[in-house]
């Protein structure tokens, strides 16, 4: 597991708990329209495909089959959990994804601009419970962890890892990170205005949406593999790093993790044949690379995915 340095102050202000605040919308429409295995790109409206979300898995698993309530709120907030002084929080998932997320903001904040020549904004990872409300529509917790480009925000319920380790064989607490990471390889994509771009052509190209789709997963891949080659120089707001070290084991758990969501194992595991033109994420073989290819070279400019073959 990687090794997170007890001592970080974590800044909780990067992540909104929204767990247990009733956001279901009952049953029906609205959903968010994401790419589905066995179909085109979601979203489409008279052969004209529209990605309106980017989230970690090619299919849903609970699209417009909404449920209210959730959980309790939380009795604690992420700031008093999470403090420094609770030597149990890295054993929470909240309090680990919380400093995951500001190891990833920390390294996009000196990495964008250095690499990429754009300022980075900084934006938020929203944890939700069963159903959330989001300015690309509303959601629940089978379409997976996923980005939406219209308000910039992450968001995630955290039970998603237990799926990830029990259906998706892919346990360990960086898969945690990968996936994040990933996620917010899709908001750099937002600030550099690929995600739009890539938005446009699959608008003036239907019989393209896929293989655009795939290039732009595979990048966020590489973005987070770039990140996990930097993650163990990142630091909090007072200068402490936030890992004391980053293992060849942790990196072992995302390539697990990035082997177990490609669009083959996914298919393979629901039954179903293997059919490249459904796919919309990348093969097992592909997303692995891709990452591999990031944190090889810890270098975002070497994640242009746009050019030759993937």
């Amino acid at each position: 597991m990687p090794d997170l340095n007890e001592g970080a102050d974590l800044d909780a202000s990067q992540v909104e708990d929204v767990r247990g605040s009733g956001g279901g919308f009952g049953r029906g429409g609205g959903g968010l329209p994401i790419p589905l295995p066995g179909g085109k790109l979601g979203g489409g409206i008279g052969g004209l495909v529209v990605v309106l979300i980017l989230g970690f898995l090619g299919y849903s698993g609970g699209l417009g089959d909404l449920v209210g309530g959730g959980d309790d709120p939380p009795s604690q907030s992420l700031a008093e959990k999470c403090d420094a002084s609770n030597a149990q929080r890295f054993e929470q998932a909240d309090c680990r994804n919380l400093a995951y997320v500001n190891s990833i903001q920390a390294y996009w904040q000196h990495a964008l601009p250095e690499t990429l020549g754009q300022p980075y904004r900084a934006t938020t990872t929203r944890f939700f419970s069963n159903s959330v409300h989001t300015e690309c529509g509303q959601a629940d917790s089978g379409v997976g962890p996923f980005y939406c480009p219209a308000d910039s925000h992450v968001y995630i319920d955290l039970t998603f890892y237990d799926e990830l380790a029990s259906r998706f064989d892919a346990p360990g607490q960086f898969a945690e990170a990968y996936v994040l990471a990933h996620e917010y390889g899709h908001h750099v994509q937002n600030v550099l205005g690929t995600s739009s771009d890539v938005r446009r052509q699959q608008q003036r190209d239907p019989g393209n949406a896929n293989q655009l789709s795939i290039r732009l997963e595979l990048q966020a891949d590489c973005y987070a593999g770039a990140w996990a080659a930097h993650a163990a120089q990142t630091e909090d707001l007072r200068g402490n790093r936030l890992f004391d070290a980053i293992t060849d084991s942790d990196i072992a758990e995302a390539l697990r993790a990035a082997q177990a969501v490609g669009d083959d194992a996914i298919q393979r595991k629901s039954g179903g044949q293997i059919n490249q033109e459904s796919w919309t994420h990348g093969s097992s073989e592909q997303r692995q690379r891709w990452f591999t290819t990031g944190h090889e070279s810890g270098d975002p400019r070497r994640c242009d995915t746009f050019s030759g073959a993937v």
